[in-house]
């Protein structure tokens, strides 16, 4: 869980996201197409992977635990909570107030 939460506040966007999940690459894509420059963490790709990946699903409550997204340090959720606050406008003032975007 520690990892987790370092790495979630390394900048004002993190994805957890594993390298084979279309859903990962989707909501990485929302960001990058709204300027947002994350950082994501592949969790197939780093050797503690697999113990923050049941620290995420635990913080989520839900398997699996990616894409989980964090914005400003604070975890916001998966793909459907993303989509949902993009498509409802409050995503963009989300982005802002953590300094992910500018405009």
């Amino acid at each position: 869980m520690d990892a987790v939460t370092k790495l979630a506040s390394q900048r004002a966007v993190v994805v957890f996201s594993k390298s084979s999940c279309c859903m990962s690459h989707t909501v990485t894509r929302l960001f990058i197409d709204l300027g947002v420059n994350p950082i994501v963490h592949e969790l197939d790709e780093d050797p503690r992977g697999r113990e923050m990946e049941r620290a995420l699903a635990k913080l989520l409550g839900r398997n699996p635990a990616v894409p989980a997204v964090f914005i400003g340090g604070k975890l916001v959720g998966s793909t459907d909570k993303i989509m949902s606050l993009h498509m409802s406008g409050n995503l963009i003032p989300m982005l802002r107030n953590a300094g992910a975007i500018w405009v």
